[in-house]
């Protein structure tokens, strides 16, 4: 999937913007966030997209599905995101993120950043 657009989520950022519980299963508010993206996508993002799903912490460990890369960061998620997007050269890359920092970090690299809502449903 060299061409598709690379989507990369901070699962923490995402989860934390709604205030229903996630703290009390992390992993859980990971899993959905997951199943979500498997199932719906990301809207305004037509394929093809490659979905890269960045879990820390407490959410370490959620296995990827079909449609959504997870990724366990083994320190700081936003490095992790960082490398993602480092790595992906000229690839075009969105990162779906409120974290000013890493905003700032990743649009340096040429990605592309969109808020939370954008993946988020409020359901």
């Amino acid at each position: 999937m060299s061409d598709a657009l690379l989507v990369v989520v901070d699962a923490a950022n995402v989860v934390g913007s709604v205030p229903d519980g996630w703290w009390r299963d992390r992993r859980g508010a990971a899993q959905r966030l997951r199943d979500r993206l498997a199932a719906d996508g990301v809207p305004g993002c037509p394929g093809p997209v490659e979905i890269v799903l960045v879990v820390e912490g407490a959410a370490r460990g959620v296995a990827s599905v079909p449609g959504v890369r997870v990724e366990s960061a083994p320190g700081s998620g936003d490095d992790r995101m960082v490398e993602l997007v480092a790595a992906a050269g000229e690839r075009p890359c969105l990162v779906v993120t409120a974290d000013r920092e890493l905003r700032r970090r990743v649009t340096e690299l040429g990605a592309q950043v969109a808020g939370p809502r954008t993946v988020r449903r409020d359901d």
